[in-house]
């Protein structure tokens, strides 16, 4: 019985997220062993939407799983949200601008296949940035790097701000 149990489990932790009985509130602090299977990088030209680029790539390698590790470039407009409250649940404040930026910063995930992304940009007075939505355009280019993570992982919880 103890084999079968420390078996159940492990396949469990395995494919990404703990076991957890029914009507029970997941562990403060979840964590995953991974590796990264291998790099992609990503160039986005003049134009492009960076968040509809960054879905065409994931198609196109065919990613389930990744983690943003870089990214850089320029934009002419962005749109982006931010949290604005402090209670559950969280109010989005959303951000649109058009204006010459350069982006210092891209990171997040690929979860599922889904994207989770981040960015900070920065003009001629501040920092700032958010999450990515549809409606940020590439202006002379931008590169993203992604980590490859393992497919046979579920990740899709990880984001889930109700997994709570």
């Amino acid at each position: 019985m103890k084999n079968r149990t420390l078996l159940g489990v492990s396949m469990f932790v395995l494919a990404g997220l703990p076991m957890i009985a029914a009507g029970q509130a997941p562990p403060a602090v979840v964590s995953l062993s991974t590796e990264i299977k291998g790099v992609v990088l990503v160039r986005l030209k003049y134009n492009t939407d960076l968040l509809e680029g960054l879905q065409q790539a994931v198609k196109d390698e065919k990613i389930k799983n990744a983690v943003i590790l870089s990214g850089v470039g320029s934009v002419t407009s962005y749109h982006v949200h931010a949290v604005s409250n402090t209670t559950l649940p969280a109010t989005l404040a959303y951000s649109e601008h058009a204006g010459p930026m350069d982006l210092i910063a891209v990171n997040g995930y690929v979860l599922g296949g889904r994207i989770h992304a981040h960015i900070t940009m920065t003009d001629d007075k501040k920092a700032f940035g958010g999450h990515l939505h549809e409606g940020t355009k590439v202006f002379t280019f931008a590169i993203i790097t992604l980590g490859r993570l393992e497919d046979n992982i579920d990740l899709s919880r990880f984001d889930d701000s109700n997994w709570r």
